[in-house]
C-alpha cells in the first residue's frame, strides 16, 4: 500500500477493529456475565483478547505491507502491547469505572463507548509505531 491510499488502511483497520470489538464484547460477556470476575478484571482480560485478536489481523492484512518476512513479529508484538494495547486498557478501565462505577452504566455498552474512546489513538500507534515504515525520509 502507497502513502496515496491511507484511507484504504484505515478502512482495513476500522473492519478488524469491528471484529474486535465483538470479540471484546463476547470475552467480557464471559468473563464477567458467566465467569462472574470484577468488571474491571473482566475488561482487562477482555481488551487483551481483542488486542491479541487485532495484532494478528492487522499484522496478516492491514499492515501486511510492512510486516518483515525474515522475522520481527514478536519484536511487533511487544511494540502493539506496550503502545495500542496499553492505551486500549487504560482508556477502556478509566472508562468503564467512569460509565460504570460512577454512573451504573449497563457493562457491555459501556465497554463499546470504552473502545470506540480508544480507537483513533491505537491507529496513529499502531501506523507510526508498531507497522512503521522501513523506507528511510530523505532530507535533501
Amino acid at each position: 500500500m502507497t502513502a496515496k491510499r491511507p484511507g484504504r488502511r484505515w478502512l482495513k483497520f476500522n473492519a478488524v477493529g469491528a471484529v474486535g470489538a465483538a470479540a471484546q464484547l463476547a470475552a467480557l460477556g464471559i468473563f464477567h456475565g458467566l465467569l462472574r470476575l470484577d468488571y474491571l478484571t473482566a475488561t482487562a482480560l477482555a481488551v487483551e483478547t481483542a488486542a491479541l485478536h487485532n495484532f494478528v489481523w492487522h499484522e496478516r492484512w492491514t499492515w501486511r505491507d510492512r510486516t518483515d518476512p525474515g522475522g520481527g513479529v514478536l519484536t511487533r508484538l511487544l511494540r502493539f502491547n506496550l503502545s495500542a494495547g496499553l492505551v486500549s486498557i487504560l482508556t477502556n478501565l478509566a472508562s468503564m469505572r467512569w460509565l460504570v462505577g460512577t454512573h451504573h452504566a449497563q457493562y457491555l455498552m459501556a465497554n463499546l463507548v470504552s473502545i470506540a474512546a480508544g480507537s483513533v489513538a491505537n491507529f496513529f500507534l499502531s501506523d507510526l509505531f508498531v507497522f512503521r515504515s522501513s523506507e528511510r525520509v530523505r532530507l535533501d
